[in-house]
């Protein structure tokens, strides 16, 4: 018997039937939701590259860093679209628990960043678990609620949903990072509501943040957190300090007209008047340089994946599927919201990044894998098995 011969046969019939599934798989993407991502991703690194320019950053650093973000995203991007999405539901579980492992080892080993202790550092590169913990939520909530009659104990479903994304926001808040507390708490509330709890229960959590929000104000929140919540009801009172971020992005909105100054050519970007420009305010350099229509495409392109997810979710007949596509619609789109609303001047600045736009390679990873699962999901649905 030759041996030699049969191995050679499995091994290129294996071969072959791996290329026969990847291009089943790539055959059955959605690449108009796949185009609307990367068009994002391309006009935060040209915005980027813009920034740094004008920055007078000569080495591109961040740049550079960010071009190995995306393509590091894009590659896991297609590797969770190839893996079958039912693997991770019932891993969801350990996803949950890593999360918790990763929010307790960075308040004792992460880095302090601007008085946040959320990143764990290598060398010229960090990484914030917060960002991870998102999907994993989005995961652990798709299952919970696939898994269960919201209809039968509702009170206990609530409680312990609710429960188990108390223990992480409380974990977060002790980095403290406010910001990201509120993503989590607003990607539960909103899970919720497409679950179909009743109504009274939101009134039941109004109550309760209420409540909160005023012991919060008196005995926890930061002076320089007031602050940005006072700014936010006046940001002109208080222009030149706590309100100096909000009046920038503003000038530079206003400042971009129909067509913008063009690339590399915005004042308040580009002669550093505007912080955090290539994070919490990029999309008012966008609005800045390439004006009304740059600001337009983005929306535009955001639009459509939100279009090409809710078409997609008529297809899907598992309820893990469709939970989880929800969430991550839900994620992308209080993050764009709050992010924009930030932007001009309709929210408080609470240091939340633009998805797919913003510099930051845990959240661009992060995220890039969230469209991946969904890209999954959706090639599931359209092959027979």
């Amino acid at each position: 018997m030759d041996f030699g011969f049969d191995l050679s046969f499995g091994f290129w019939h294996f071969v072959f039937v791996m290329f026969n599934k990847i291009t089943l798989y790539l055959k059955n993407i959605d690449w108009i939701l796949f185009s609307s991502v990367l068009l994002l991703v391309c006009f935060g690194l040209i915005e980027i590259y813009s920034i740094a320019l004008g920055q007078g950053a000569t080495d591109l650093l961040n740049f550079k860093k960010q071009i190995f973000f995306c393509f590091l995203g894009f590659a896991l991007l297609f590797l969770f679209a190839f893996i079958d999405y039912h693997n991770l539901r019932s891993l969801s579980n350990y996803f949950y628990i890593f999360g918790i492992i990763l929010l307790v080892g960075v308040l004792f080993f992460g880095e302090t960043i601007r008085g946040t202790r959320g990143w764990f550092s290598f060398g010229n590169f960090s990484l914030q678990p917060v960002e991870f913990i998102k999907f994993f939520i989005i995961l652990f909530l798709a299952r919970y609620f696939s898994g269960v009659s919201i209809k039968v104990n509702t009170l206990k479903h609530f409680f312990i949903s609710g429960g188990g994304i108390l223990i992480l926001i409380l974990l977060v808040l002790g980095q403290p990072d406010f910001g990201s507390a509120l993503i989590l708490f607003l990607l539960w509330l909103s899970m919720i509501v497409l679950a179909g709890f009743n109504r009274k229960y939101l009134i039941v959590i109004f109550l309760i943040i209420s409540m909160l929000g005023s012991l919060a104000w008196g005995f926890y929140f930061k002076p320089y957190q007031k602050e940005r919540i006072l700014t936010f009801l006046n940001p002109s009172a208080n222009s030149l300090d706590q309100g100096y971020s909000i009046t920038q992005a503003i000038i530079a909105i206003g400042s971009g007209g129909l067509f913008g100054r063009g690339l590399g050519f915005g004042s308040q970007s580009q002669l550093k008047f505007l912080p955090e420009s290539q994070t919490d305010f990029i999309f008012a350099v966008v609005s800045e340089e390439l004006g009304f229509l740059g600001a337009f495409l983005v929306l535009l392109f955001f639009v459509i994946f939100f279009y090409r997810c809710i078409i997609n979710l008529k297809k899907i007949n598992n309820d893990f599927g469709i939970f989880f596509i929800l969430g991550a619609m839900s994620l992308i789109f209080i993050e764009m919201f709050i992010n924009i609303g930030m932007n001009i001047g309709i929210l408080p600045v609470v240091g939340i990044a633009l998805p797919f736009l913003s510099y930051g390679g845990s959240a661009m990873i992060a995220n890039l894998i969230l469209v991946g699962v969904v890209e999954s999901i959706i090639i599931r649905s359209k092959i027979n098995y």
